[in-house]
């Protein structure tokens, strides 16, 4: 099979991290779009299988956590008419921690927003941290028997609830913008955080920083993913670019390198031989086995 050189891969990944969608990467790289979704792909897996592998034991101080929606294929409520809507179709969640100090994305994970995969998320997060944090997390109950059951005692949690008013009526203000927050409650539920740092500002401003370099996050478009796998990829991709490639200009250097995880500036290059270096190599043809596909990081 034919295989693009490092020069054109690494122009369709930057592409696609700098938020083109795949159709625009397709135009100005000249290659088919199965081209670039093929490399999508391939770049998600592997970059999600170095962040499962390396970002473990970080020292973080201060973690906010929140959810982004999205949708896949078909928004929630046309799920049910849609003609041959895939699995996973509709609403689609992606979880983020951030430390906001050092910009770090410790962990993510794309799936639903109920209990299940808020326990799922809060273990994973447990497991990458190499010291006793404080949380903060948006009035989202299903967080309060994650957080317990991960961290026990050894945590100083909060949450931080936000009061909006009512747009009312049916004006394109109310449709398309967020209602007025009139208000916010600090509760804290373990430990003794810091109430100076009771905040989901950073983490909050992250999920714009999503919008902007994924076109598929982008409202009101049809850059919307048609399959959740290949959305969980495209995620994969952009917070292995945002920890280890891009800059952070209050920082000056990347999160992995103020976490410690590096010593150096990374390039696209670096995400590309990522890419080679967990390309299988070549098998016998077989029996075809559909893979389960891991989200969750």
């Amino acid at each position: 099979m034919n295989k693009l050189d490092a020069k054109a891969r690494s122009l369709i990944i930057r592409l696609l991290v700098e938020g083109n969608s795949i159709r625009a990467t397709s135009r100005i790289a000249d290659v088919s779009k199965n081209t670039v979704n093929k490399l999508l792909i391939d770049a998600g897996k592997a970059c999600s299988k170095y962040h499962d592998e390396h970002v473990r034991n970080v020292k973080a101080s201060v973690i906010q956590c929140d959810e982004i929606w999205s949708f896949t294929y078909a928004k929630q409520k046309n799920v049910a008419a849609a003609k041959d809507a895939p699995e996973g179709a509709g609403d689609t969640w992606t979880w983020t921690a951030l430390d906001s100090k050092i910009k770090l994305i410790v962990s993510y994970m794309v799936g639903g927003r109920d209990s299940e995969y808020a326990i799922e998320f809060m273990d994973d997060l447990r497991d990458r941290l190499a010291n006793r944090v404080q949380l903060t997390t948006d009035g989202h109950k299903a967080y309060l028997e994650a957080v317990e059951g991960a961290f026990g005692g050894d945590i100083d949690y909060a949450m931080l609830v936000k009061i909006y008013g009512d747009m009312g009526g049916k004006t394109a203000a109310r449709k398309y913008s967020p209602a007025e927050c009139t208000g916010i409650k600090k509760r804290i539920v373990e430990g003794s955080p810091d109430k100076a740092l009771i905040s989901t500002s950073h983490v909050e401003r992250q999920n714009l920083t999503m919008r902007m370099h994924m076109r598929r996050f982008t409202r009101l478009t049809n850059a919307f993913s048609k399959k959740v796998e290949n959305h969980a990829y495209a995620v994969a991709l952009h917070f292995m670019y945002y920890n280890f490639v891009k800059v952070h200009q209050t920082l000056r250097v990347t999160p992995a390198m103020a976490a410690g995880l590096t010593d150096r500036l990374w390039d696209i290059a670096d995400l590309i031989a990522i890419i080679d270096a967990n390309e299988d190599a070549p098998k016998k043809r077989g029996p075809y086995k559909k893979r389960q596909l891991k989200i969750s990081n």
